[in-house]
């Protein structure tokens, strides 16, 4: 995957180096409300930084001055489809820098991945998410009932959630 720069940001390979940048926002539980994990510690934070750098599936989003606000997961999966995902550092939300590299994401994905089709998947519950999906161009496709958990009650048994499907065209993509 090669850098993609717009006009405020550089989505590029993440390095063992963004660790601290990493902590900062996955040590938010604000930041992973909707995330199929807990809080990181910063040994776990550097640790995961490490593992992303050698993992293509996740990019770094970072300000131009090189800090990193965030991160997209870009995957193909079957059909020329691609699958994105994306968690920001809550000092960055309302400036749209999430919309301004989702944006080019999917350009790029379209326009030399050679993709047909993007979905994004996201909880019901989380308003902020799937207005970024609609204000990029994607259209909600479903509603999943209790598809998935990521945790389990105190008696262990799942705390079920339900996901809204969202999906776009490359032939719809502005």
């Amino acid at each position: 995957m090669k850098e993609i720069i717009t006009e405020r940001l550089v989505i590029r390979k993440f390095t063992e180096n963004d660790g601290e940048d990493l902590y900062e926002y996955f040590s938010n539980p604000k930041v992973l409300e909707f995330e199929p994990y807990k809080p990181y510690s910063k040994e776990k934070s550097y640790s995961e930084a490490k593992r992303r750098a050698g993992d293509e599936r996740f990019l770094a989003v970072c300000l131009k001055s090189g800090k990193l606000i965030g991160n997209f997961y870009f995957a193909k999966e079957e059909f020329e489809t691609w699958e994105v995902g994306y968690v920001f550092n809550e000092m960055y939300w309302g400036n749209g820098y999430a919309t301004e590299g989702l944006l080019a994401l999917m350009k790029y994905g379209f326009q030399e991945l050679g993709a047909r089709r993007m979905i994004a998947m996201c909880d019901p519950q989380n308003p902020h998410s799937w207005k970024l999906l609609e204000r990029v161009g994607m259209r909600r496709e479903g509603t999943l009932l209790q598809n998935v958990y990521f945790f389990t009650d105190e008696d262990g048994n799942p705390i079920w959630k339900d996901t809204y499907e969202y999906g776009i065209l490359k032939s719809e993509f502005q």
